[in-house]
């Protein structure tokens, strides 16, 4: 049994775990594991946004940014998703990573000017951006043999590790989290440069990506899991779409992963930023949404045990302030962080 924190990032721990040492998880997980000379990733999201029939820039707008990915400095992997937001709003979501800093910054700063830097008639754009160092960092996968987002450019996955399937695994599995509350500070603050508008977040964002595969399943596991765990998903991913504001959650997107030629595949995720890991947590535990897919996932795990098919994941980030990239163009007020702008009152 290893620990999710790699040996290179262990320190003398401040802060305590929630479970003690000798602690045995139900099933098995594992972890993302990066090589040690990376000591920084980037997420990034490059997203177009309409409403009704899609518009000839819909169309090219995304086909430039996979160009822009492929060529040189472009990321080591990128997927594509899409949902409608609680505006109506069709969003096509492009995400790309890279594990060096300095390929990442010398791509961006020309695909920034091309992405937000002009207007397309019937679309708005917008680029979201974290770039952590790796301690602020986590990763959970149900298997091994696929793994999805940050994890493609990782050296390669774990054993089997001891800090999961608990309440507050998550913020355990984070390294940082051995000496540091990642405590929120600050305000958002909105940037106008011309038609752009830039969000400043606040120290400790949270964003989580989490995902589910359903591909590998058979007829009557499939069935299972689309009647009876993805209703109560969708329900849960909805909450925190429209309402999440309430509880820290600025912006929810459950989108459904497009494979190529822009087919819908059988996989979806869950993207959010908030306000903090603790309110992320919160609504894990304790919120009946969050409640309900537990108790939906637990069931439909129960009924098939080591046979189920269904292949989960997700990734954690705490983000310092300086960390954090937003950047929004004729998309509307609810878009993203802009909402957490409108919820600060600004």
């Amino acid at each position: 049994m290893e620990s999710a924190i790699p040996l290179h990032l262990e320190t003398q721990r401040t802060r305590h775990r929630r479970v003690p040492d000798d602690y045995q998880p139900p099933y098995p997980s594992f972890v993302a594991r990066y090589k040690p000379e990376v000591v920084r990733v980037v997420m990034a999201y490059f997203g177009v946004q309409y409403r009704d029939v899609a518009p000839a820039a819909a169309i090219e707008a995304p086909a430039e940014i996979g160009e822009r990915f492929a060529g040189e400095g472009g990321p080591t992997h990128w997927d594509r998703a899409h949902y409608v937001d609680q505006a109506g709003y069709m969003n096509v979501v492009s995400a790309a990573y890279w594990d060096d800093i300095a390929r990442f910054d010398a791509w961006f700063e020309p695909a920034r000017e091309a992405w937000t830097g002009k207007a397309r008639e019937g679309i708005g754009t917008f680029i979201e951006v974290l770039r952590p160092a790796v301690a602020r960092h986590e990763t959970l996968f149900s298997s091994l043999g696929r793994p999805e987002g940050v994890a493609v450019i990782a050296d390669g996955m774990s054993g089997e590790v001891q800090e999961h399937a608990y309440w507050g695994g998550m913020r355990d599995r984070i390294p940082l989290s051995q000496t540091d509350p990642m405590t929120p500070g600050g305000v958002p603050e909105l940037i106008r440069d011309g038609a752009r508008l830039r969000v400043k977040a606040h120290d400790n964002l949270c964003l989580i990506r989490s995902g589910q595969d359903w591909s590998d399943t058979e007829a009557s596991e499939r069935k299972l899991y689309l009647d009876d765990v993805e209703p109560v998903l969708r329900e849960g991913m909805d909450f925190l779409r429209d309402d999440g504001l309430g509880i820290g959650c600025y912006a929810n997107r459950y989108m459904q992963v497009l494979a190529a030629g822009s087919h819908a595949s059988e996989k979806s995720y869950g993207q959010s930023w908030w306000k903090s890991l603790a309110a992320l947590e919160r609504w894990a535990e304790s919120h009946p949404t969050h409640v309900k897919i537990f108790g939906a996932a637990m069931k439909y795990l129960s009924t098939l045990g080591p046979s189920a098919k269904l292949r989960l994941y997700h990734e954690v980030t705490v983000a310092a302030a300086d960390e954090q990239f937003f950047e929004y163009l004729n998309c509307h007020p609810e878009t993203g962080m802009l909402a957490a702008v409108e919820s600060a009152g600004a």
